[in-house]
């Protein structure tokens, strides 16, 4: 399948060349593939065909097709959940992308919003992981985006996650406060831990509710008072109760070290519990100023999150 494509040039873009731009978006195509884009001329710049292998300027709009494209295979049910005057919530389903990818730019959460709203402009104005579902705000254009990603923490005042995590928790209620960061002595670079003593690190503090237990599974409900990287996921770890299909963070990180030597065995897929870890985005209180404050709500949940709850006995909540 021949897929057509858009880009236009941003001043941090500005001063590569056509073809080098090109490959950092696309690092996987192969030579050959490259070569046709050459060969064809395909590439249109500011709507004329681009000739040798330009140095690109900020602004300009690029204009090209890929044959034979595809992209790994994502959930792209996402759901309208809220809009107001210049803001919209949405669902995002578990393991899309909120934006380009180098392995996805036509199914991302941004992309579909724009294709398949009224918001053909739409903006984010945060992110969530990509196996993290759940509820993302994004500015219904980008004078909208402009106005409030300077003021997020103004406008989310209150944010609610629920996690299915390994093992029953002793308490009821827990609070962690700490500082995260990472440690260069990790095999896994973007695992965050918690600082001793002598590390650095950022200030993080969350908030735990044991939901529900099931057989040897808790629903646990997390609200953040910080926003630090993989936040939840490393306080539960630390706490003992690491997220049901976390890659990096339950098992020692071991699925997640075999997936980078190609060695994971089936045992390893049956010891994560999910295809994705489980948490979601739950609820997101908002005050845009204009009224009283809003609480945003998502019930939308995967079917791999169905299918564990039924099997270890937990709540849909």
């Amino acid at each position: 399948m021949t897929t057509s494509f858009n880009d236009t040039i941003t001043p941090s873009d500005a001063g590569q060349r056509l073809y080098g731009f090109l490959r950092a978006r696309f690092p996987y195509l192969n030579q050959q593939t490259w070569q046709a884009f050459v060969d064809e001329g395909v590439v249109c710049v500011d709507g004329v065909q681009a000739e040798g292998d330009p140095v690109l300027e900020a602004g300009q709009r690029l204009s090209y097709r890929i044959g034979d494209y595809f992209e790994s295979p994502v959930d792209t049910g996402w759901k309208l959940l809220w809009q107001g005057e210049e803001i919209i919530a949405v669902h995002k389903p578990h393991g899309l992308p909120v934006s380009r990818t180098t392995r996805n730019i036509i199914n991302t959460l941004v992309a579909l919003v724009r294709r398949e709203s009224d918001w053909p402009d739409a903006h984010l104005l945060h992110r969530l992981d990509l196996e993290t579902g759940g509820i993302v705000l994004l500015g219904k254009d980008k004078a909208a985006a402009s106005r409030w990603q300077p003021r997020l923490k103004q406008l989310m005042v209150r944010k609610v996650y629920h996690a299915v995590v390994w093992g029953l928790p002793s308490w009821e209620q827990q609070e962690l406060e700490c500082r995260l960061g990472t440690r260069e002595a990790s095999p896994i670079r973007c695992q965050m831990h918690v600082c001793g003593d002598d590390e650095k690190g950022k200030q993080s503090h969350t908030k735990f509710r044991v939901l529900a237990r099931g057989d040897d599974c808790a629903l646990v409900e997390c609200e953040l008072v910080t926003g630090r990287k993989h936040q939840i996921r490393a306080h539960l770890a630390h706490l003992g109760h690491p997220i049901v299909g976390d890659k990096i963070y339950s098992n020692g990180g071991s699925y997640y070290l075999k997936r980078l030597d190609d060695a994971v065995t089936d045992a390893d897929e049956l010891a994560l519990g999910a295809p994705h870890h489980l948490l979601l985005a739950k609820e997101v209180t908002i005050d845009t100023g204009t009224d009283s404050e809003r609480v945003l709500t998502n019930s939308h949940h995967s079917e791999p999150w169905r299918q564990l709850c039924q099997e270890k006995g937990l709540p849909l909540l």
